[in-house]
């Protein structure tokens, strides 16, 4: 399993992969690192939240192939703060307002929507019609119909878009991936799936349904749905799902907690939890016939600790911000489309969907 683990690792690292890795989804495309390219692509950051200030913009300082080109924000202090931190020139500085101007700066090739969940499709279409290529954050969007909206505007613009699946890009998920897909251990038996922590200022905008579109699950807990769809390898059949609680007044208006089950086509069966009211869910376990592989910590930005029932993982740690974005942008250079497509965004808002449309009906969602 040792030297089965290294060259395939070896093999993502030098040489283009399609991986389908869910019956009837698009592949997963591991690309290709080239030699230092003459132009790194531009990116502009929409929203300079804690995730951009703490994450994106320290990861673009390690790309290969990016370089943090433009800002955009509604906050004079914060544009004027990171003009001078990374020596962004003034033209390269928006606000929402003249956002729209970016169509006219060749400086900026991709644009990267880092903005409440609710505002994703918005500036997506309007990136796509100024030209630019979109990298999403997770989620998407809050609904299928935006989704739709964000793949038809990229498409129609002839632009690629990505949606932030920043564990797609980690060798410790990469390796979870091939072990199901080899069947290192025989067939996969049973998932567990959890991601949750315990949310603070009761008055940030992922506790306001109108700009976050649902709660723990929609933040978090699509991590947990992601890891159960590229380790099984297939799509959900049925979903049941539950939700619990505990402070009906901080989430009056989103989910707290919520527990869904998933049974795939092969029988499978997919545990998951997510919650926004206690730490120390961070877990991605598989069971195999015979034999089992888990990650604790799994979806962390760094940390990350794999284990089988052979050993521990032996992975390097990576920046996954960094990662995902030299994927993205060796995507656009060799034109062709990223493993994490908006289409494979929308299916996790169907999916989410489903989780949602069996908490209020009480019954279990059969899916096509």
């Amino acid at each position: 399993m040792e030297q089965d683990r290294r060259t395939f690792i070896q093999t993502v690292a030098k040489s283009g992969i399609a991986i389908s890795l869910a019956t009837g989804s698009a592949p997963f495309v591991i690309t290709t690192r080239a030699a230092e390219p003459e132009k790194k692509l531009g990116f502009a950051l929409v929203g300079l939240g804690s995730l951009s200030t703490n994450q994106i913009a320290p990861g673009l300082q390690k790309t290969k192939y990016c370089r943090l080109a433009g800002i955009v924000s509604g906050t004079p202090e914060k544009r004027q703060k990171w003009k001078a931190q990374y020596n962004i020139p003034e033209q390269n500085i928006y606000t929402y307002e003249t956002f729209d101007k970016i169509k006219d700066n060749p400086d900026i090739d991709v644009v990267y929507v880092v903005l409440p969940n609710a505002m994703h499709g918005e500036y997506t279409v309007r990136a796509a019609q100024a030209g630019k290529h979109v990298l999403s954050e997770k989620p998407m969007e809050v609904s299928v119909k935006k989704c739709q909206e964000m793949i038809d505007a990229c498409k129609k613009a002839n632009r690629l878009l990505a949606v932030g699946y920043r564990c797609q890009f980690v060798p410790f998920h990469l390796e979870m991936m091939r072990i199901g897909r080899e069947k290192v251990f025989g067939p996969v038996k049973a998932i567990e799936a959890s991601f949750g922590f315990k949310i603070g200022d009761p008055t940030q905008w992922r506790l306001k349904k109108a700009l976050a579109g649902g709660g723990a699950l929609m933040d978090v807990g699509i991590y947990a749905l992601q890891g159960t769809r590229y380790t099984s390898g297939e799509e959900p059949a049925e979903i049941t799902a539950f939700e619990t609680k505990s402070d009906p007044v901080k989430f009056k208006e989103v989910d707290e907690t919520i527990n869904w089950h998933i049974k795939f086509p092969s029988g499978v069966m997919a545990n998951c939890t997510t919650s926004y009211n206690f730490n120390g869910l961070n877990r991605l376990f598989a069971g195999y016939e015979t034999g089992w592989a888990q990650l604790d910590p799994a979806y962390s930005y760094g940390g990350l600790e794999g284990k089988t029932g052979k050993g521990a993982m032996d992975f390097p740690q990576v920046d996954h911000f960094a990662t995902e974005m030299d994927d993205f942008a060796q995507c656009i250079m060799q034109n062709k489309k990223s493993k994490v497509p908006g289409e494979e965004g929308l299916r996790d808002i169907r999916l989410l969907s489903a989780i949602y449309e069996s908490i209020h009906s009480g019954k279990t969602i059969k899916l096509k």
